[in-house]
């Protein structure tokens, strides 16, 4: 079972995610537990402050070390094993199914989320293992993107998804994007389904879905096709593909 701790100063913008749809599910099935905490509990500024200026002058206020410190510390207190602790960072790598799946093998992840100009770079450098961006834009807080880490990650742990071979199938997960999906009725307002998904021939079915997954890739997201290992035959489709340009 896998075990995630939240350090925020907003706990209570996680509870719908949390008590909704595969994150809901995902621990209804006793596969992930979760605590959130406010780390603003663990300051000992008696005005209950977890920020202050910079050193050095400059715009906006800096989240101090101490209260973050002492939260993992008691997150930690009596563990053996030390967790992945993740900064949702703008200047992290940015997230990808790729680091998802690697998560997703861990026991125990501790987010950080902050919250004003930055983190005092010894949080960073003494405490973090991981630093993630969702992407190259800047968010009022860590927490959106703590909860879009969250969830690709869950979703993940055996038995979560209903189906377990949902996940392999996504998009990214083989390496390009997903195939077109159809479902009833066949013909709906002339708009009919492809023959071949209603062949019943399962091989015909299989190939076509990679060839529109090959297709779907090329069109959206060439640049995912740099490092995929073509086949001699989706060379061949490639090839075809850019003649008829």
């Amino acid at each position: 079972m896998m075990h995630i701790d939240v350090l925020t100063l907003f706990p209570e913008m996680f509870n719908g995610v949390l008590q909704s749809s595969i994150l809901k599910k995902a621990q209804d099935k006793g596969r992930f537990t979760y605590q959130l905490v406010n780390f603003r509990d663990y300051t000992v500024n008696k005005h209950h402050k977890v920020d202050d200026y910079p050193y050095g002058g400059g715009a906006g206020m800096v989240l101090t070390p101490q209260p973050v410190f002492d939260a993992v510390d008691a997150i930690m207190k009596g563990k053996e094993s030390k967790p992945r602790v993740v900064l949702m960072c703008p200047q992290g790598e940015t997230f990808n199914q790729k680091k998802a799946e690697e998560l997703a093998n861990e026991e125990h992840l501790v987010f950080i989320c902050g919250h004003y100009e930055g983190y005092d770079e010894r949080i960073r450098e003494y405490l973090v293992t991981d630093e993630i961006s969702i992407g190259d834009y800047v968010l009022t807080g860590g927490e959106l993107g703590a909860m879009v880490v969250m969830d690709s990650v869950v979703r993940l742990l055996p038995q979560v998804l209903g189906n377990d071979t949902s996940a392999p199938q996504d998009s990214y997960s083989t390496g390009l994007l997903e195939h077109p999906h159809y479902t009833r009725p066949a013909d709906f307002r002339g708009m009919k389904v492809p023959e071949v998904l209603l062949s019943g021939n399962h091989a015909k079915i299989e190939e076509w879905r990679k060839n529109q997954s090959l297709q779907r890739t090329y069109q959206r997201r060439n640049d995912l096709l740099h490092d995929y290992p073509l086949t001699e035959k989706e060379k061949q489709l490639l090839n075809e593909w850019n003649t008829n340009k």
